[in-house]
Formats: structure tokens, sequence, C-alpha cells
């Protein structure tokens, strides 16, 4: 199943998205959650009924009207997670960047995952993304998959934690590359160089819908894993392109050590990591190492990033520039 968050007069509306058309949950059946928070909070309540009611839509056995995606107002599919983390699970993206900084893979990536918090409250679906001056100096997409928690669970195992995991999106996180660094030569972060956005969506795909991708998760590794292609272009032309089914350390994994000592609750939106090519800090390394006059790339206002991965669909943001001149990097205090 396909599921949406759109604006319905102003209105957040959780529909069920069939062949391009969006069928809103309530409009369906007044007992369904109408919006994804409500769904989430009562998971296990609702799920099953909102599948058959999607296979019924899908027979054409309803009279409900739709709204066409395409003109509809897109929202992130969970606009407001309690909590968003990032996870590190692409060990090509990792070790190329680390060559490209000439220094060696590091050794503890194989032995466990981790993750970072960001923003939850800097989330946003398609559309514009805002930008201040200082985050277009190095300003860089992230092309990643992410899942949503659909119910409470904490000291989770791999083994049973694909059950915590409600569905799948597209994530692009936003980082200022000058920021990021600059914070981070204090051994913390990423920060300011991460929290003015993070986008998922546009829909989000319940496990089941994906059954036919499924792949054996890495030797030595435990959970779900699926072959789906990862691209993203910029301004129509194609700069990344990789495959969900490359993740060294899986979703379920990445529970697992989220959960340990602490609750993780529905909600909860965590990203996989970079995909190996996919941002422009990875690429520019590697271009530079083998031409040192190689011409480095990052996002400018007005700039289009679309984001595809097999299964998940479809997302377009638009880089625009903030009406201020405003700079924290010219305030650093200097001896």
């Amino acid at each position: 199943m396909k599921l949406v968050t759109f604006s319905d007069n102003g209105r957040e509306q959780l529909g069920i998205l069939v062949n391009n058309n969006i069928y809103a949950t309530t409009a369906v059946n007044s007992a369904f959650p109408a919006t994804m928070t409500d769904l989430l909070q009562n998971w296990e309540k609702h799920i099953d009924a909102l599948k058959v009611a999607d296979n019924e839509i899908k027979k054409g056995n309803t009279s409900v009207s739709s709204v066409p995606f395409a003109s509809a107002h897109i929202l992130a599919p969970v606009p407001r997670p309690s909590s968003c983390r990032d996870g590190y699970a692409f060990r090509q993206h990792v070790a190329a960047a680390r060559r490209n900084r000439k220094v060696d893979m590091i050794a503890e990536f194989d032995q466990y995952p981790i993750f970072y918090f960001t923003n939850h409250n800097a989330i946003q679906g398609p559309g514009p993304i805002p930008v201040m001056p200082d985050h277009f100096k190095k300003l860089d997409f992230e092309l990643e998959a992410a899942i949503v928690v659909c119910k409470k669970g904490r000291n989770i195992k791999a083994a049973e934690a694909d059950s915590y995991i409600g569905g799948y999106m597209i994530m692009n996180d936003m980082s200022a590359r000058t920021l990021q660094m600059e914070e981070m030569l204090l051994n913390l972060g990423p920060a300011k160089g991460k929290d003015f956005s993070t986008v998922i969506g546009p829909m989000l795909v319940t496990p089941d819908e994906l059954e036919p991708f499924k792949v054996p998760a890495r030797p030595g590794h435990t959970g779900n894993n699926y072959n789906l292609k990862m691209t993203c272009k910029v301004n129509g032309i194609q700069v990344s392109e990789g495959n969900m089914g490359d993740m060294d350390w899986t979703f379920a994994e990445i529970l697992e050590r989220c959960a340990y000592g602490v609750d993780i609750l529905p909600g909860d939106v965590i990203g996989s990591g970079t995909v190996g090519t996919g941002c422009f800090l990875e690429l520019n390394g590697t271009g530079k190492l083998h031409d040192p006059n190689y011409k480095e790339q990052w996002l400018l206002d007005g700039d289009v990033v679309e984001m595809e991965i097999d299964g998940l669909g479809h997302l377009s943001n638009t880089i625009v520039a903030e009406k201020t001149d405003w700079s924290i990097l010219a305030e650093k205090k200097l001896a």
C-alpha cells in the first residue's frame, strides 16, 4: 500500500495512492485515521483494514472520488516525526569519502551501525527548500532511503526489528558542508550543517508492497533488504546512481542499535545514510582525486533536485535563496 499526506483545503489529510489517484482515508471509511500521525499511533488497529480498502480500490470496487496525485499539494508523508535519526549504512560511500580524504577505511564501520539525530522539526516534503546564505557555501544533497517506526519498542533484536517498520520513503538529507565541516572540528555534530531541511516523500510504501524486490541481506547481517535502484538528478542531469540492496547494515540492525536501552516510538523516522555516489561531497572528492583541475559542483539557487527509488516514487525539490545577507560564519569570534 502507498500512503500520502496531502493538503485538503489547508488541512492535513491521509490518502491511499492507487494508479496516481489519491483517495482520502476518511472518505473511504469515516472510521479510518485522518492523518498519518493518527495512523502511526494506532497502526495495528487500522493497518489491516486499510490494506483491504486499498485492495478494493485497486479492483475498482469504490465509488469514492479521488484527487489526481499530479495536481495535489503533497506534504511529507510523515509531516511531524516524533524524532529523526540518520544512519551510515553504505560502506561504498564511507570508503570513497575516506579515500578521497586520503585516510584509511575505519574498521569500526564493519563492527556496528551508527546514527545521529537531526532536526525532526525541519522535515519537509516535495517543493521549495529555503536556504540561508551560509548554506550555499558547499550546499549538498544526500540520496537516501528512510523508514518510519509504527509501534513502540525497546531493546529490540534485529531478527524482530522489521516488524516495527511501517513503511519506506525516499530521503534527501540536505547538507551545508562548510557549516558542517567547521563545527565538526570541535568533535560534535553534525548540527547547523544539517538542521535546516531534511526531505522525505513523496509517499510511504508499506513493506508488503516491496516483497517482489526482496533480496538477501549481506553475509553476516540480519533483516530485510530490497533491490531498489536509486538515482538523483540535478537540473535534469543524472549525477548519482546506487541501489538500496547495497546497504551493508540493514534497517533492522540500525533499529536494534537505536532501541538499545531506549524506547523507539511510532513516528520515529530513520534514514539509511548516503548511498555510494549519493552526494556532491563524494563525487567532487572522487573527481579531484583523478583530476586536480576537476571543477567542483554544489547546489545553487534555482536548482531542481529529483530523486527516484524503484517502488518509492519520485521526489522533487527546488533550492530557493532566502532574501537576506545575514551570515553566522561572519560572526565568528577571531583572536
